[in-house]
C-alpha cells in the first residue's frame, strides 16, 4: 500500500463518522426550523431573500428566524464537503467496495437541496417536507453502512431463512414507523409557519396509528432477538435498538399528553434519527460480515 493510500485508509474512519454525524444534525437542525416557525425565513430559493444569497438587515421579524433558516442551509454546504472529503478518501485508499454509497451520499445531499427548495417554494407543503425528511432517513442509512465499513471491507452473507425474513420485517416496519411519523407532524401544529398547509388527517387518529406501529415493531425486535439464528453481534445490536426504541416511545407518550411542547418534539426528532440508525446497523449485522 502506498503512503497516499495509507494516509487516505486513516482518513477514511474520522471523515465517514463526520458525515454520519451531519447527517444526523440536518434532520435535527431541520426540526429546529420548524418547530422555531422559521421555515419561511428565508422566503424563497436557491436566493435567501430576492437579489442576495444571504439574509439582509430587516429582512424579517423576528430576524433570528432568518439566521436559523438560513443555518440549516449553510449545513447542506458542509455536507458537500464532507462528503467530497469521503469521495476522495475512497478513492485514494482504492476502496472500490465504497465508491458507490460514497458517491450516493454526494448525488443524495444536492437532491437534498433540491427539495429543499421545492418545500420553500411551496410554501411548506407538508408532502416535500415529509420527504425532505425521509431522503434524509435513506442518506442516514448509507451514512451509516459507510461508517460501520471504514476499517476493512465487508462480506454479504446469505442469512438462516427467518432471521432474514424477521430482519427484513424489521426495517421495513421501522422506516414504516417514521413514515408514520412524517404524517403525525404534518397533521400537527409545528408546520414552521403559522401560515402553512396541513395535512388533513385527524391528529389524533394518525398518533395512534403511529404508535400501534411501535408496538408492532418492539414485538418484531423481541421475535428478533429470540428467533433461532440470530448472531450474538446482532443480539447486542438488538439490546441496542430496544433501549433507544422504548426511550423513544417514552418521550412519544409524554409529548402527545403534554400537549406537544416543543422541547420534546426536538427530543423525539433526534430519537428517531437514533432509532433509524439503530435498526440500521441491525440489518448491516445480519447481512454482512467482516472481510
Amino acid at each position: 500500500m502506498s503512503k497516499a493510500s495509507e494516509v487516505a485508509t486513516r482518513v477514511l474512519a474520522p471523515a465517514t463518522g463526520l458525515l454520519l454525524f451531519l447527517q444526523a444534525a440536518l434532520v435535527v437542525t431541520g426540526g429546529a426550523v420548524r418547530l422555531t416557525g422559521s421555515g419561511l425565513g428565508c422566503p424563497t430559493w436557491p436566493e435567501c431573500t430576492p437579489g442576495s444569497y444571504t439574509p439582509v438587515p430587516h429582512q424579517a421579524e423576528p430576524q433570528l428566524n432568518v439566521w436559523i433558516e438560513f443555518g440549516n442551509r449553510l449545513l447542506t454546504f458542509v455536507l458537500v464537503i464532507a462528503s467530497a472529503a469521503v469521495i476522495i478518501a475512497v478513492l485514494k485508499s482504492k476502496r472500490k467496495d465504497l465508491r458507490l454509497l460514497a458517491v450516493g451520499q454526494f448525488l443524495g445531499i444536492f437532491g437534498q437541496g433540491i427539495l429543499g427548495g421545492i418545500t420553500v417554494l411551496t410554501d411548506l407543503n407538508p408532502i416535500p417536507v415529509a420527504g425532505h425528511l425521509l431522503l434524509s432517513i435513506i442518506l442516514i442509512a448509507g451514512a451509516t453502512s459507510l461508517y460501520s465499513r471504514r476499517y476493512t471491507p465487508v462480506v454479504f452473507v446469505k442469512p438462516t431463512s427467518l432471521t432474514s425474513k424477521i430482519s427484513w420485517v424489521h426495517i421495513v416496519t421501522s422506516f414504516v414507523v417514521i413514515i408514520l411519523g412524517t404524517i403525525v407532524t404534518g397533521s400537527g401544529p409545528h408546520a414552521g409557519d403559522a401560515q402553512a398547509k396541513r395535512f388533513d388527517f385527524d391528529i389524533r387518529t394518525v398518533a395512534w396509528l403511529h404508535a400501534d406501529a411501535v408496538i408492532f415493531l418492539l414485538g418484531v425486535t423481541f421475535a428478533f432477538y429470540v428467533a433461532q439464528g440470530t448472531s450474538a453481534h446482532s443480539k447486542k445490536a438488538i439490546k441496542v435498538f430496544a433501549l433507544i426504541a422504548l426511550a423513544q416511545g417514552g418521550i412519544g407518550y409524554i409529548q402527545y399528553f403534554t400537549g406537544i411542547p416543543e422541547i420534546l418534539v426536538a427530543a423525539h426528532l433526534l430519537g428517531a434519527t437514533l432509532v433509524w440508525i439503530a435498526a440500521w446497523r441491525i440489518r448491516l449485522s445480519v447481512i454482512t460480515q467482516n472481510g
